[in-house]
């Protein structure tokens, strides 16, 4: 069993749509895709946005839900190589809701 092989089933990649969310400066935004990275720790948050960022279409906004902080801190950062933009990390009970759109 490999580092990533961690078979999760609420892990089935970015594929569920949850919506629409209105993020802290009013804007609503229709959710395409949404990665559950609850109970992972680095680097596997990283790679999973990865995968939903790259097989997102531009200008379909993903959201990934993280309860470890330190990826929470890492995911904004990354956006500019993804080719994505941070919109929002939102604190919800014990997991951060990070809102990027695909460019």
């Amino acid at each position: 069993m490999g580092l990533f092989s961690k078979n999760k089933e609420s892990h089935k990649t970015a594929a569920h749509e949850i919506g629409v969310a209105q993020l802290d400066n009013g804007t609503e935004v229709k959710v395409a895709n949404t990665v559950d990275c609850i109970g992972d720790s680095c680097p596997r948050p990283q790679l999973m946005t990865r995968k939903a960022v790259d097989t997102a279409a531009p200008g379909d906004i993903v959201a990934v839900v993280i309860d470890n902080p330190t990826s929470v801190e890492a995911i904004p950062p990354m956006c500019p190589g993804l080719g994505a933009t941070h919109l929002e990390t939102r604190r919800e009970g014990n997991a951060w809701q990070v809102f990027l759109r695909k460019n």
